[in-house]
């Protein structure tokens, strides 16, 4: 363990059950319509209550998650050189590897520090002469791809293709969640703005503020996150009560939460939650986000059977959503907007 010590603010509850559940999603898989329903109403109280819940039973093979943290390890432990080749201020669709503080997920309190992580970008890797890249839609076009790194790209696909796959039957249970028909999100999903974005957090020492963390307290900006973690801890999620609580990893899960195009969405009823990541392991820390959005014209307008007595938000897009998002985020973007 590092010499450290964490601001008072930086402390957190351990987790329990009843604030982060551990919901098994292969009945939801595998079972009939009723099963489904109880899964899906599982997962609709836990998007409710905090908008954070792991899930096991998911169907991505182990051996396929482990190769591609190997595949991640091997990328960031390139001299910065070589991983600025292909460095995200190059690509024309916020694709690429960006360094430690080319992230700010809480400039309010990161201030010019940023987060202490770097990361990849991987997103749908479109030809220049898809229609929608030649239309000049925002947040597509081609991956930036390590050339000196044998089976990286393959393996990454692999991946990605898969939580592609479960992205959409996660959607396919918040849609019975909703009490609307199941595949009711799959008319938004032709070509869906699905994101990989393995992350390296060196660890941390010293006294450690909220001036700079892992990654600062935000919530994320889409529909939904699906995040394979390492070991290393790290993850606090904050309560409805105000507490900040660890989430730890789970053995064979995925962490899963709403982001907040769910939430305008949902008008509330699903939750976008504040969390953050503070590695204090004293040593490297790694994850692997996976952000599931819908494709970029899909228009964020609070759902029928949430409406309630009104919506509290204004209608958006998917696309427009995220790209504000990015650009209030990301350093580079203060000069070059995408």
């Amino acid at each position: 363990m590092p010499d450290l010590l964490l601001a008072p603010e930086l402390l957190a509850a351990p987790v329990s059950r009843e604030d982060i559940p551990v919901i098994d999603f292969g009945p939801f898989l595998h079972g009939g319509p009723a099963e489904r329903l109880a899964v899906a109403r599982k997962i609709g109280d836990a998007a409710k209550r905090i908008g954070f819940f792991y899930v096991t039973g998911h169907g991505v093979p182990a051996a396929l998650i482990a190769e591609v943290y190997a595949q991640a390890k091997r990328f960031f432990a390139l001299p910065p050189e070589q991983k600025a080749e292909i460095a995200i201020e190059k690509s024309a669709c916020h694709r690429g590897w960006f360094s430690v503080g080319g992230e700010n997920l809480d400039p309010a309190k990161q201030k010019a520090a940023g987060d202490f992580k770097e990361g990849i970008k991987i997103g749908r890797d479109l030809a220049l002469d898809h229609p929608l890249v030649a239309a000049g839609t925002p947040l597509h076009g081609p991956n930036q791809w390590p050339s000196n790194l044998p089976g990286w790209r393959e393996t990454m696909q692999t991946y990605y293709d898969a939580m592609e796959a479960l992205g959409r039957e996660l959607l396919h249970a918040f849609a019975l969640a909703l009490e609307i028909p199941e595949t009711y999100f799959d008319a938004w999903l032709n070509t869906p703005m699905t994101t990989l974005g393995p992350l390296h957090y060196p660890p941390q020492s010293g006294h450690i503020t909220e001036a700079q963390i892992g990654a600062g307290a935000h919530t994320d900006y889409g529909c939904l996150t699906m995040l394979a973690q390492d070991d290393s801890g790290g993850l606090q999620v904050r309560a409805r009560s105000g507490v900040w609580v660890d989430a730890p990893p789970v053995q064979n899960s995925f962490v899963v939460n709403i982001g907040d195009m769910m939430e305008r969405w949902t008008n509330g009823v699903f939750t976008s939650t504040l969390h953050r990541v503070i590695n204090v392991s004293g040593r490297e820390r790694y994850s692997l986000p996976y952000f599931f959005d819908p494709d970029f014209d899909a228009p964020v307008i609070c759902l029928e059977s949430c409406i309630g007595d009104g919506a509290k938000y204004p209608p958006s897009s998917a696309g427009q959503h995220l790209l504000d998002m990015i650009n209030a985020s990301f350093t580079y973007h203060k000069e070059k907007k995408v």
